[in-house]
């Protein structure tokens, strides 16, 4: 049986929203569809399918069914395309006959305008005066008529093609010829306007995240070549000149210099690298020239990872964009039966003429297009996601973005997500005839083989003590067995103990010592300690400390004042550490010496407890914060899980569903101010809209609003909804 499906459908030249709803809709119904969401800020289809088999067919299918909503989108599968450069040319040479037409279509639209003036200045008789308004009218509209009459050929009757050409036909039939046309006037400027801003907020992204890097500079023996990043490998040498973009991620082994990272992680000042120094492609070389080994393949690279994200990000949509979907989808029908029950019903009644029923009818089309709210609430939130980004906060979809502005919990891995996760030996306590020397010896052998924090502070201690390094003792070890949440067991070949040519060592916590039946002196330090035993004797301990955060106080403090309820640190380290960082930071709960599955365990007691604290608590999202690795579990089990400062983990790329791009905790206070804002112009939006549409709705139906203020109500509210849509792309993080 083959494997569910999932792909990407490239709709180029989609800009309408109502259209988008459509073809998502009917693309859902097709048959072997799983399911179907259409992103119109990326202008593609996303397709999950039964099958591999199903695609050929699925995508004609498609292309017939956007054929028929909007002939004008380009419908391709983006594997049909070997590379960048194709894409780029073939793009290009469309947008060179879109905008030939677009130019045709505005110089006609132009001299319809100028009939409209025309028509408005000079005292015409009849008879010329509906040649002049109705040649302006064609030359303006003419497109929407055709448009409606192709849709409803095809049993699309309710969009806004539909809407504005029976409003204006009726403002003819009625004798009516100005509004007629400046309803259609003003709609198509206002059409324009939407696709400008949908068009600048799209740009404003792309220039947002514009760091892809174009080439590298390969270097093979004294040759350097510039080739595409695609075509570098890994352990590849190349060169980097001042004001060029790191194209590929690796480690300076030539060369000193400051680099640009502002575009990655949001924060302005250079970061210094020297060689040795781990450097993020995307990131600007702003001085001396660097040789860089590379360590990632293009694909793998950061930069690679954060355009991925950021460019599907709308994909997801929140609560209130499909709930906005479903409500235009019903309310533009019935208010165009309303209209038809307002045009015929009371003259019917109430006897008298038709002309001023359908007049009010007719006002009652043109204020009822949802396009205000259509293309705004998306447009919000895609603005958000984007002021994040520039921030140095990747949100994966706008659902978290809105799920982000209801945290009423945090909680937080305590190691390298509140603290810096940087370790260093502050005390060597020997037990009986062992020296500080050999203990020290014994814990660097038994962890010389991992890379967790507390095993490199234990080897950075060992190689500062004078010893040669780490890499000859890995040739002493003939034995290991890591004990998940306990600690390590070896068997070592070493002169340190002389009476114990080939001793076992167990090195690791407190549990460690109680499991192996150890008699052992436990220590009180604060601090994380690794007690060592050797053929079953108490060796001693080392403590090692952790330091916490600068900004990690600031940033509990600042979620407070945001309205998040609980604060909560979740650590495998000792209660005295755990609960004096929590103390220093002010957290509400510290649950110390906890293995990986006890993390899971009580963030489901957290749960548990937000529903029986009664229903305000019960709406409200719990976040987790960690380092996206030791922590993938909880990420995902939270609803809405933060990876610190993972750019660089798979795993934290894939477990997360907000990324910073720095290992700052107070990123995530900015994360929730910034969805906050963007749900307070959502709210925003939606109230204006429908406020001003129930205003001019009501007035029309009672003779008082014109044809003048239904055009404010259609096309106004929503060149206004759109303008205050983009304040969310200039969302900055407070100061």
């Amino acid at each position: 049986m083959e494997a569910i499906i999932r792909k990407e459908i490239s709709l180029y030249g989609l800009c309408c929203a109502n259209c988008a709803a459509k073809i998502e809709r009917a693309a859902a119904k097709l048959d072997g569809v799983r399911s179907a969401n259409v992103d119109i800020m990326a202008q593609k289809l996303t397709l999950t399918a039964d099958s591999q088999s199903r695609f050929p067919s699925l995508f004609a299918e498609i292309t017939r069914i956007a054929a028929r909503i909007e002939p004008d989108i380009k419908v391709s599968f983006a594997e049909e395309h070997t590379g960048e450069t194709s894409v780029a040319a073939e793009r290009k040479a469309e947008d060179s006959e879109s905008e030939r037409r677009a130019l045709i279509q505005k110089i006609l639209k132009g001299i319809g305008a100028v009939l409209f003036v025309i028509g408005m200045v000079l005292k015409l008789n009849q008879w010329a005066e509906l040649a002049v308004f109705l040649a302006g009218y064609l030359l303006i509209g003419g497109d929407v008529v055709l448009r409606a009459v192709k849709n409803i050929s095809k049993g699309q009757v309710f969009d806004e093609n539909f809407l504005m050409s029976v409003a204006t036909i009726g403002a003819f039939a009625i004798g009516e010829y100005p509004e007629g046309v400046a309803v259609m006037l003003f709609y198509q400027v206002g059409e324009a306007f939407q696709e400008y801003a949908v068009g600048r907020s799209r740009k404003s992204i792309t220039a947002l995240m514009d760091i892809r890097p174009d080439f590298a500079n390969l270097k093979t023996g004294g040759e350097i070549r510039r080739v595409s990043p695609e075509e570098v490998k890994v352990g590849d040498f190349i060169v980097v000149k001042p004001g060029e973009k790191i194209p590929l991620d690796g480690a300076v082994t030539d060369g000193r210099s400051a680099l640009d990272t502002s575009a990655l992680t949001g924060e302005s000042l250079p970061r210094d690298v020297e060689p040795g120094s781990e450097v993020m492609s995307g990131s600007i070389n702003k001085s001396g020239l660097l040789t860089i080994e590379v360590n990632k393949l293009f694909g793998e690279s950061t930069v690679s990872k954060i355009l991925n994200l950021v460019q599907n990000a709308s994909g997801a949509k929140a609560p209130v964009e499909n709930f906005i979907t479903k409500f235009a989808r019903y309310y533009t029908p019935a208010v165009v039966f309303a209209a038809a029950a307002l045009a015929v019903i009371p003259p019917v009644l109430l006897g008298g003429g038709f002309a001023d029923w359908i007049n009010r009818a007719l006002v009652f089309l043109v204020v009822s297009c949802p396009c205000a709210l259509v293309i705004s609430i998306p447009l919000s939130f895609f603005g958000g996601i984007g002021g994040a980004s520039r921030n140095g906060i990747l949100v994966k979809g706008s659902n978290y973005l809105d799920a982000l502005h209801r945290v009423d919990t945090a909680v937080f891995d305590k190691t390298g997500t509140l603290t810096k996760g940087v370790f260093a030996v502050t005390e060597i306590v020997p037990a009986g005839a062992f020296s500080r020397e050999a203990l020290l010896e014994l814990a660097a052998l038994a962890e010389c083989n991992s890379n967790h924090p507390i095993a490199v502070s234990i080897q950075k201690a060992y190689n500062g003590s004078g010893a040669a390094g780490t890499s000859g003792l890995r040739e002493n070890i003939t034995e290991y067995e890591e004990i998940a949440g306990y600690g390590v067991r070896v068997r070592v070949n070493t002169n340190t103990v002389p009476e114990l040519p080939a001793p076992v060592v167990l090195a690791g916590n407190s549990k460690l010592m109680d499991s192996a039946g150890i008699a052992f002196e436990k220590s009180d330090a604060v601090g994380t300690v690794v007690y060592l035993a050797v053929d079953g004797v108490f060796a001693g301990y080392i403590v090692i400390a952790d330091e916490v955060k600068p900004d990690s106080k600031k940033a509990i403090a600042e979620l407070k004042a945001l309205g998040v309820r609980k604060t909560v640190m979740l650590t495998g380290d000792s209660r005295a550490v755990g609960e004096k960082i929590g103390r220093e930071l002010g957290l509400d709960t510290v649950c110390a010496e906890l293995l990986p599955q006890h993390k899971v365990e009580q963030l489901e007691r957290l749960f548990e407890a937000k529903s029986a604290q009664g229903r305000n608590f019960r709406k409200g999202k719990l976040l987790f914060a960690g380092d996206g690795i030791n922590d993938a579990p909880v990420l995902a089990r939270a609803d809405v899980g933060v990876a610190m400062g993972g750019v660089g983990s798979d795993a934290a790329i894939e477990a997360a569903d907000v990324v910073l791009m720095t290992d700052e905790p107070s990123k995530i206070a900015d994360a929730i101010r910034i969805a906050k804002k963007t749900r307070t112009i959502v709210i925003q939006n939606i109230v204006f809209a429908l406020a001003v549409k129930a205003v001019i709705l009501t007035l029309g139906a009672m003779g008082i609003a014109t044809m003048w203020e239904a055009v404010f109500g259609d096309v106004g509210v929503a060149l206004i909804a759109v303008l205050n849509a983009m304040r969310a792309m200039r969302t900055l993080k407070a100061q």
